[in-house]
């Protein structure tokens, strides 16, 4: 299966940056039952996999790549920056410590967890994440979690925009200023939990008979707004079929009114635990 991609042309070398259209998310996924799911997934067409140091993944994923018949050099490997190693020489050595858990020579994509705007690090972190780029360490750079505020001030000081800005992002808090945002700076925007984690979503009536209009699942009606969105979901199964149904979403579209009908989950502040970037620290 071929998965379109977006681009992002923010300095990510010559010709920019080109992800897949959906990734994959490995949070919990771990031990052998976890590279054999993510070997699974790649076999299915995924080539984004999404990691992060406080996952304790790194390797499960290091591992999956290793053994999947996928060639490396198509598959995207993230991982994050934690919150408790937002200081330069910490932030190096976690970067470091992130390549050696994997198993790889590098890392191709490499974000800051969550800003933390409280602790006044996540500048001095980003620094380090330029450095660990310029060493070969990780490929491209990007951020969680960050507002404008937290964008514009890291460019500022560094002059390197970030390729990614992955955020809380579904049909209950579709972030359209973020994403605007984002966009009208060459940055694209990730979609953690973009299946409403543990929420209602999944059962929402106006979600059901859509989907059932369309012929689809509810969690594949709700990838495809994502995907006609702009934006890059990135779902988590371990389950083979529904790796696979999680992809098959891009042979046919939602009109107008689909999308009316899914806008009206809107809600002003629809983070599902209250993750408020602004104030919300995670270490």
């Amino acid at each position: 299966m071929t998965i379109p991609t977006l681009h992002s042309d923010n300095g990510a070398g010559p010709d920019g940056l080109d992800l897949p259209a959906i990734g994959f998310g490995t949070a919990g996924v771990k031990g052998g039952g976890g590279v054999d799911a993510i070997v699974r997934a790649l076999a299915n067409g995924y080539r984004l996999l999404d990691s992060a140091f406080n996952y304790e993944n790194e390797g499960t994923v290091g591992l999956a790549v290793r053994r999947s018949a996928v060639p490396r050099d198509e598959i995207i490997v993230t991982s994050k920056l934690p919150g408790r190693h937002q200081r330069h020489d910490e932030a190096v050595q976690t970067v470091e410590e992130s390549v050696y858990r994997s198993g790889l020579d590098h890392l191709d994509l490499y974000l800051i967890h969550w800003p933390n705007p409280r602790q006044g690090l996540y500048i001095e972190a980003w620094e380090a994440l330029v450095e660990c780029r310029e060493r070969g360490l990780v490929t491209d750079i990007g951020v969680c979690n960050f507002l404008p505020e937290h964008l514009e001030a890291i460019v500022e000081r560094t002059g390197v925009a970030p390729v990614v800005n992955q955020i809380e992002l579904h049909p209950y808090f579709p972030q359209a200023e973020q994403r605007a945002y984002d966009a009208a700076h060459g940055i694209i925007t990730e979609a953690w939990s973009p299946l409403g984690r543990r929420s209602d979503l999944l059962a929402e009536p106006v979600l059901a008979e859509v989907a059932a209009r369309r012929g689809v699942s509810v969690g594949q009606l709700i990838l495809r707004w994502h995907v006609q969105l702009g934006t890059l979901p990135i779902p988590k199964s371990t389950a083979d079929e529904r790796q696979r149904a999680n992809l098959d979403v891009f042979d046919w579209t939602l009109d107008e009114d689909d999308l009316a009908a899914i806008a009206t989950l809107a809600r002003p502040d629809g983070r599902i635990a209250g993750q408020d970037p602004a104030v919300y620290e995670e270490f």
